[in-house]
């Protein structure tokens, strides 16, 4: 059952991730509250997976110390990697459209790298949970951290314009 929940986690990792990824290489308008909408929504996935994910290890039994300091880290790189993407991504004034944003191959790269982060810590995770899926289920909160914390260096970056 551990080997279904880790390729399922991939699996959505990458349909998620490439669907961000697919949207910030477009350029777009850097809106001022439109910026956040997707990391709010993440957010609200992420605490109903992070308590979904706890259950399954409690039912088991206790959850340790261990995997709740492997949560943290997770989310803390999450917030790390979304400040280094918000430097790769292109902000600048247009006249007619105002102010736009546009990712770049850097951008991407670190997009990838933030999902094969995730991953890893999310098998560890789960591992050192002993039972359960609060490794695979942390992905939306992880997705809300990450994004939200470019999101808002990047609003911060328009501002300055």
């Amino acid at each position: 059952m551990r080997g279904t929940n880790s390729e399922a986690t991939a699996v959505l990792a990458l349909v998620v991730v490439g669907l961000v990824i697919r949207s910030q290489l477009r350029a777009r308008p850097l809106r001022r509250h439109g910026s956040l909408v997707f990391p709010v929504l993440f957010a609200v996935l992420g605490v109903a997976g992070l308590a979904f994910g706890i259950a399954s290890v409690v039912k088991e039994h206790p959850l340790t110390t261990l995997p709740i300091v492997l949560l943290t880290v997770s989310l803390a790189v999450a917030a790390g990697l979304g400040a280094a993407r918000s430097r790769t991504v292109r902000v600048w004034r247009d006249p007619e459209r105002g102010v736009l944003r546009q990712g770049t191959a850097v951008t991407t790269g670190l997009w990838l790298t933030s999902a094969a982060v995730h991953f890893g810590l999310g098998m560890w995770i789960d591992h050192a949970a002993g039972a359960g899926i609060l490794g695979a289920t942390s992905l939306y909160a992880y997705l809300a951290i990450g994004l939200g914390t470019q999101n808002l260096l990047l609003r911060g970056r328009a501002a300055a314009l």
